[in-house]
């Protein structure tokens, strides 16, 4: 068997190019015939390698850096046909898509050794106007965060360098007057942001989609109608404390295998984010690819339980039960 690892060499303060020699007699142990591939600053430079390889032959591409080279690996090999299996060595910011998988996200070695396990999941994907998404796809003010944090307070902070661009960009969120077509149902009106997750890690939260199943064929979409700050802010403490946001009125939260979004007013730009980039402006029509691709993973630490783990730091708690405080008192 033929195996290509495709690495980000500055990802993660180059933490794969320092670990190469391991991850490699990792896969050969493996079974895997190893070469390695480093990605350049040309456009598409992972894609690109991905359809190579999948075209000639390799039964493994491994994907190591951050999400957004393992979303490149995906875009490769997609469409596809013939689609060889993919692992995942995370050496990113948050990490979702391992996170998602249960691959070891602090230790390089242990998660090349999720290959030699030999357990795998077939993944569902999204596809958005030709372009595939592995973990969301987003519209609406409030998504458009992603595109104004500086990629080194992403390198430097994580997720919350998200939150606190997200604080920061409250109090101007206005909702957009829109048609959302999903699965047996429509929604007709103002909506401040939509998230269409195919799992249940987004910018490091295990609760925005709480019972996301990775394999079903099932988009899980969250439309948030209000604008309110307040009510804004008193959903965020929901999310936080394990996914109690999807009850909320304000809030529909459906199970789809697709989804179609119309903005009413064509003639003001609604920007899609699909992983966290731009892709592209609404119209635009989702559709889930069932168990489309095959991935090495930690199989039994994969939850089927509804709700992820509920437990946060000091700062999150305090946050939520101040929010607590505030929503009494009114």
């Amino acid at each position: 068997m033929k195996a290509r690892l495709i690495y980000n060499p500055v990802s993660g303060k180059e933490i794969v190019k320092s670990n190469l020699a391991d991850i490699l007699l990792v896969l050969e142990q493996a079974g895997y015939e190893t070469s390695a591939y480093a990605t350049t600053p040309e456009p598409f430079s992972a894609k690109n390698e991905a359809t190579r390889a999948a075209l000639a032959g390799f039964d493994l591409i491994v994907a190591a850096g951050g999400d957004g080279t393992i979303n490149e690996v995906v875009n490769g090999i997609a469409p596809l046909e013939n689609r060889p299996k993919m692992a995942v060595i995370p050496a990113g910011t948050t990490n979702d898509y391992a996170r998602a998988l249960k691959i070891p996200r602090d230790n390089i070695k242990k998660a090349a050794e999720i290959v030699a396990k030999g357990d795998t999941i077939k993944m569902d994907i999204g596809e958005a106007s030709d372009r595939y998404f592995i973990n969301i796809a987003a519209g609406g003010y409030l998504t458009e965060l992603t595109y104004e944090v500086p990629s080194e307070l992403k390198t430097i902070f994580g997720y919350l360098a998200y939150l606190a661009k997200g604080a920061e960009m409250l109090p101007r969120v206005k909702p957009i007057d829109v048609r959302l077509e999903f699965e047996d149902d429509v929604y007709d009106g103002p909506c401040s942001m939509f998230f269409l997750g195919l799992t249940n890690s987004v910018g490091g939260f295990e609760q925005i989609a709480p019972d996301a199943k990775l394999d079903d064929g099932k988009f899980s979409l969250i439309i948030v109608k209000t604008a309110n700050l307040f009510e804004m802010i008193h959903l965020v403490a929901l999310v936080l404390k394990g996914g109690k946001h999807v009850n909320d009125p304000r809030v529909i939260y459906k199970k789809t295998n697709f989804l179609k979004v119309i903005p009413k007013d064509l003639d003001k730009p609604m920007m899609m984010n699909l992983d966290g980039e731009y892709g592209g402006n609404a119209p635009m029509t989702f559709i889930n690819h069932k168990q489309h691709i095959e991935f090495f993973a930690n199989v039994t630490d994969i939850s089927d339980d509804a709700y992820g783990d509920n437990e946060y730091d000091d700062a999150t708690k305090a946050f939520v039960d101040e929010v607590d405080e505030l929503t009494e008192e009114e």
